[in-house]
């Protein structure tokens, strides 16, 4: 049992002689795990904004060469520049949830910010997985119109790669490499914004208890 089970086993108790806890204290127990809850989707907002960067920087130049010969340099380019861009939005926006419920003085309020942070990072994994299941889609389609291009950039003729079919083995496995970069993505939010989600979710509920 944490310091909060406590007190709130304290607050309600009528039977014990154990001293009464008053409203107060628990309201700012539930604050301060709320306030480090949301600095944590704030901070791990961060680190995964510089994952995603160092991947640019870090890609082989092979890879590329490669976008270049396809005429996917300029659209890959765009692309990073409006998903860094979205991705700055929403983590100013953790940033602002987590200023608004440092300074809250008052249980409605605290259990509106609490709502708006997990709007906000459901709005978050949303548009991160959408993104990505929308660009697989689109850069697929593209190889697979442009399917004789690439046998000749990649040069499979050299290793043995039959070009009749190639098209179709290359999208199946595509498919399936997005597939599983997906499910990753899902279960890497899941476990971590998931458990905080539920945590806040859990704040949000202890603190309608003691407001009615």
């Amino acid at each position: 049992m944490d310091k909060l089970d406590k007190l709130k086993e304290n607050w309600q108790s009528e039977e014990h002689e154990l001293p009464k806890v008053s409203f107060d204290k628990i309201y700012k127990m539930l604050l301060k795990k709320s306030s480090s809850i949301v600095k944590w989707i704030f901070v791990i907002s961060i680190v995964e904004l510089l994952f995603w960067i160092s991947l640019y920087f870090i890609l082989p130049e092979d890879n590329i060469n490669m976008m270049k010969e396809l005429g996917l340099e300029r659209v890959m380019y765009y692309c990073e520049i409006f998903h860094f861009f979205i991705f700055g939005i929403f983590i100013i926006l953790f940033y602002k949830n987590y200023k608004s419920i440092q300074v809250t003085d008052s249980t409605n309020v605290l259990m509106q910010n609490i709502l708006n942070t997990r709007k906000t990072v459901r709005y978050f994994v949303y548009y991160n997985v959408g993104m990505t299941i929308a660009f697989s889609i689109a850069i697929d389609t593209y190889l697979y119109n442009n399917s004789e291009k690439l046998y000749e950039v990649m040069d499979f003729a050299k290793q043995g790669i039959p070009k009749e079919g190639f098209a179709n083995i290359f999208i199946i496995s595509q498919i399936i490499v997005g597939l599983i970069i997906i499910a990753l993505l899902i279960l890497f939010y899941w476990l971590v914004y998931g458990i905080l989600l539920k945590k806040l979710k859990g704040n949000y509920k202890e603190l309608k208890k003691i407001n009615s």
